[in-house]
C-alpha cells in the first residue's frame, strides 16, 4: 500500500494547474451561470479558447449533475479536446450563491478545471488534488479570508505570499 502524498505535495502539484493570474479573488456575480461566465472566460484568456465554447463544455458537464461538492464549494470540469494541458481556474466570491451543492448549502469558493480530451487519469487525479485540498477546513477557512490573488495562491501551493 502507497501512502497517501503529504498536504505539501498535492499543493505543490496545484501550481502547475493555476497561476496567479488565473485566480479571481472577489467575483461579484450573483448566480451560478453568471459565476460559470466569469470562470471560463478567465479560462478563456488562459488557453486562447473561446469561452463560449468552455462555457457551454462547463455548462453540459454540470446538467449531468452539479459540481457542488458541499462546504460552499465547487469544483466545476469539463473537457476539451483542443486544450493541451490540465488548466485550472478559482474564483471566490463576496456574496455566496446557490450553486445546486450537494448539502444545499451557497458556494462561495469554485475551482474550475479544465482538461485536454484524452485526460482521463491525469483529469481524475486533479479533481482528487483538487477535492483534497479544499477538504481541508483549515485552508478553507483561510481561502474565505484571502482578499488578494497572491495570498490565494501562496495557500494553493504552500508558497510564502507576499507580505504574510
Amino acid at each position: 500500500m502507497t501512502p497517501s502524498p503529504s498536504p505539501s505535495s498535492i499543493a505543490m502539484d496545484l501550481g502547475d494547474l493555476i497561476e496567479i493570474d488565473a485566480i479571481l479573488p472577489s467575483m461579484k456575480a450573483g448566480t451560478k451561470k453568471q459565476v460559470l461566465q466569469e470562470l471560463c472566460e478567465k479560462a478563456a484568456e488562459r488557453t486562447g479558447l473561446s469561452g463560449r465554447d468552455i462555457f457551454e463544455t462547463v455548462l453540459q458537464r454540470e446538467k449531468l449533475g452539479s459540481t457542488g461538492v458541499g462546504n460552499g464549494i465547487a469544483i466545476p470540469h469539463g473537457k476539451l479536446p483542443e486544450l493541451p494541458k490540465l488548466v485550472g481556474v478559482f474564483g471566490r466570491l463576496n456574496r455566496p450563491v446557490d450553486f445546486d451543492a450537494l448539502d444545499d448549502q451557497p458556494v462561495d469558493l469554485v475551482f474550475l478545471l479544465l482538461a485536454p480530451g484524452g485526460s482521463g487519469a491525469e483529469h481524475l487525479k486533479a479533481l482528487s488534488k483538487i477535492a483534497r485540498l479544499l477538504r481541508n477546513a483549515t485552508t478553507v477557512a483561510r481561502l474565505r479570508e484571502a482578499r488578494d490573488a497572491d495570498t490565494i495562491y501562496a495557500l494553493m501551493t504552500e508558497r510564502s505570499a507576499p507580505g504574510a
